[in-house]
């Protein structure tokens, strides 16, 4: 038996939450010293509706190791972990420090944690390989190497509809944020190799945007016909939509999804943000 642990940044599908093997485990937003749990109570539309009016950024707080250690507490033999990009939480050490202590009182388990370099529907399809390869009937090791390899392999990309959380947390000079307001510039963002974010193109409007970050995929993505292709997006599904129905006319991908974000996908994207994982 095997269970996967995702911290609240990646979604699951409606299917995974029916498995039973997925849960996540939440971490906990806050604005304008409001704390919010990111589980299933979150409300997107009262989130978006409190970030905007606040002159303050929202925050976030990484799950605790005992929050991860409750759920290793389970039947299962091996476990396995997905956190979002140790380069942009505490989520990924939080979640170490829960397996090393775990393993003080009980040996019993294979327990590994991965450090997706990703967040959102990218932590989403890592657990899917993972459960893939477990039914494949690999090894607990061999499971390892094949996900760590998917991981290298994985690209992330997002377009922001707004730079608001970005210029309130002094990620952005405020004047950045006006003049591309203004001029109403979009920016298609991307991680790294190693978990970091990047600028990979930029354009007038969001359609513009949009159309140039599925360069950008296009760009680095090979053998599609084997490769799931998820979309997950704050409050626009009409825009994810639209993503999915291009990505399809570009290439024929195994699969493509759709997810609404959850809480710490919807802090940092904010109203009308989509990101896309290959």
């Amino acid at each position: 038996m095997y269970k996967i642990i995702l911290d609240s940044c990646g979604e699951l599908t409606e299917e995974m939450k029916a498995d039973g093997r997925f849960v996540n485990v939440p971490l906990t937003l806050e604005i304008d010293g409001e704390h919010i749990i990111d589980d299933e109570t979150f409300d997107q539309a009262d989130f978006i509706k409190k970030v905007k009016e606040s002159p303050n950024a929202p925050k976030s707080a990484c799950p605790s190791p005992h929050a991860y250690m409750a759920e290793m507490e389970c039947d299962a033999d091996n476990i396995y972990v997905v956190t979002l990009s140790g380069e942009l939480s505490g989520s990924y050490n939080s979640a170490c420090l829960g397996k090393d202590l775990y393993e003080e009182e009980d040996t019993s388990k294979n327990i590994h944690v991965f450090n997706s370099k990703s967040a959102s529907i990218g932590e989403t399809l890592i657990a899917m390989k993972i459960a893939e390869c477990e039914e494949a009937g690999m090894s607990f090791e061999q499971v390892i190497e094949a996900v760590d390899a998917y991981i290298e392999n994985q690209h992330t990309f997002f377009v922001l509809e707004t730079l608001e959380t970005f210029r309130k947390s002094g990620r952005l000079s405020g004047l950045k944020a006006a003049i591309a307001e203004t001029l109403n510039i979009k920016v298609v963002m991307g991680s790294t190799d190693t978990g970091y974010i990047q600028q990979l193109a930029k354009g007038r409007g969001m359609a513009q945007t949009v159309d140039k970050m599925t360069k950008c995929v296009m760009d680095v993505t090979t053998g599609c016909e084997d490769k799931i292709l998820a979309i997950s997006h704050c409050n626009c599904p009409e825009r994810a939509l639209s993503l999915k129905k291009k990505m399809e006319s570009l290439a024929n991908f195994k699969d493509i999804f759709i997810v609404d974000m959850r809480g710490v996908s919807t802090m940092y994207a904010n109203d009308g943000g989509v990101i896309l994982v290959v």
